[in-house]
C-alpha cells in the first residue's frame, strides 16, 4: 500500500478528530481563558457526560447505527427525578429513588424502540430520531397536565399555579451534585468527583465484560450480518431489542448523573438536545455508524466539551459578541454529524466497488483459464 493511500486512508479515518485538536488549539488564545481553567472545565464535564455517551456504544455493536432515540431514556430519568423531589428524598438516595422510577419506563420505552426499529431495518438511525418527537408529545402530555390531575403531587412547589402540570424549571438542591461530592479528591487546583468517575469506571467494565458473553456475541454477529447471524440460530430481533433496552436504561441514568451536576432541570426541553451531543461527542471522538469504542467516548467528551468552553469567549474576544460562539456551537456540532454520515457513506460506496472491482478481476482470471 503506497505512502499516498496511507495518508487518504488516516485521513478520512481521524479527519473529525483532527479538525476539532486544530480549532481548539486554535480557539484557546483568542478565548482567554487559562490553561487550569479549562482542564477543570473538562475534568468536570467528563464526569458530567460520559456515562450519556457509553450508553450509544450497544446499539452500535448491534448494527443499528447511532441510537437518537436515547432521548427516551433521558425523559424516563427526568421523570424520576421529578419524583424524587415531589417526594423529598434528598442526597444520593434521591438520585437511587429516580433510578428505580426511571428505570422501568426506559425499559418499556427501550422495548417498544427496539420493536419499532425492527419494522424499519436498515433506516435505524432516522426512525429513533423521529420516534423521539413523538414521545416527546406523550412526555409533555404527561408532565403538562396528568402530573397535579391524575397523578397526585405532594409538592405544591413544583407544580403551576392552575393546580397540575410540572413548573417549567425544577431546582433540584436537594440532590445537587449530591453524587459528585460524596468524595472528591483535590489535587492541586483541580477538584475531581472520584465517586462519579467510578461509576463511569464500572460501567466500562460492564461494557467490556458483556462484549465477551454470549448476548454480547451474538450482537456483533447481528451487527456483522443479520442473515448470517439468523442461519447460525441467533434470534436477531430480540437481540437488537435488547440492545435498545440496554442504551435506553444507561441514557436514563446518564441524564439523572447529568442532571444532579447541573443542579436543575429545565422540564419540557432539558432532554432535547441529549442524544444529539452525545452522538456528536462519539463522532468527534473518532467513531463512525458501524464502529465505536470506549477511548473514542473519552477523546470525544474531552475534545467536545474544550470546544463549547472556548468557543463563546474566543467569538466575543474575535468578534464582538459571545453569541458568535453559542452559534458556533450548533454549527460544529450538526456539521460533525453531518460530516461523519458523508464520510461513511463514502467509505461504504468505495467499499462496496472495491469488491465490485474484485469480483470482475476474479471472473476475468478465471475466464483466462
Amino acid at each position: 500500500m503506497s505512502a499516498k493511500t496511507n495518508v487518504t486512508k488516516f485521513l478520512s479515518e481521524y479527519a473529525v478528530v483532527i479538525i476539532f485538536v486544530l480549532l481548539t488549539l486554535a480557539s484557546i488564545a483568542p478565548s482567554g481563558l487559562s490553561i487550569p481553567y479549562i482542564i477543570q472545565e473538562v475534568i468536570t464535564r467528563l464526569g458530567r457526560n460520559s456515562f450519556l455517551v457509553i450508553a450509544l456504544l450497544l446499539p452500535i455493536y448491534a448494527g443499528m447505527g447511532l441510537n437518537f432515540a436515547m432521548t427516551l431514556g433521558a425523559m424516563a430519568g427526568q421523570i424520576g427525578l421529578i419524583f424524587a423531589v415531589d417526594w423529598g428524598v434528598a442526597g444520593w438516595q434521591g438520585l437511587v429513588f429516580a433510578l428505580l422510577v426511571g428505570l422501568p419506563i426506559a425499559v418499556l420505552l427501550g422495548w417498544v424502540t427496539g420493536s419499532v426499529m425492527n419494522k424499519a431495518k436498515g433506516r435505524e438511525m432516522v426512525t429513533g430520531y423521529i420516534l423521539a418527537f413523538f414521545i416527546n408529545g406523550i412526555y409533555q402530555f404527561f408532565v403538562l397536565y396528568l402530573m397535579g390531575s391524575l397523578i397526585p403531587m405532594r409538592n405544591p412547589a413544583i407544580v403551576l399555579s392552575r393546580g397540575y402540570g410540572v413548573r417549567n424549571t425544577l431546582n433540584l438542591e436537594s440532590v445537587r451534585q449530591s453524587l459528585d461530592t460524596l468524595f472528591m479528591l483535590r489535587i492541586g487546583p483541580f477538584a475531581i468527583p472520584v465517586v462519579t468517575f467510578i461509576v463511569i469506571f464500572l460501567l466500562c467494565l460492564f461494557i467490556v465484560w458483556f462484549r465477551k458473553t454470549k448476548l454480547g456475541q451474538d450482537m456483533r454477529a447481528v451487527g456483522q450480518d443479520m442473515a448470517v447471524a439468523g442461519a447460525a440460530g441467533i434470534d436477531v430481533e430480540r437481540t437488537r431489542i435488547v440492545a435498545i433496552i440496554i442504551s435506553t436504561v444507561l441514557a436514563c441514568g446518564g441524564q439523572i448523573i447529568f442532571l444532579q451536576n447541573m443542579g436543575n432541570l429545565a422540564t419540557y426541553n432539558a432532554h432535547d438536545q441529549t442524544g444529539f451531543f452525545a452522538v456528536a461527542a462519539l463522532l468527534v471522538g473518532g467513531a463512525s455508524v458501524t464502529h465505536a469504542n470506549i477511548p473514542n467516548v473519552f477523546i470525544g467528551v474531552i475534545l467536545l466539551h474544550a470546544m463549547f468552553i472556548v468557543s463563546p469567549l474566543a467569538g466575543q474576544k474575535l468578534f464582538g459578541s459571545a453569541m458568535i460562539g453559542e452559534y458556533f456551537r450548533q454549527f460544529i456540532g450538526y456539521g460533525v454529524i453531518a460530516l461523519s454520515l458523508v464520510l461513511y457513506a463514502w467509505k461504504s460506496r468505495r467499499a462496496a466497488e472495491d469488491q465490485r472491482s474484485q469480483l470482475r478481476q476474479g471472473s476475468a482470471t478465471g475466464g483466462a483459464k
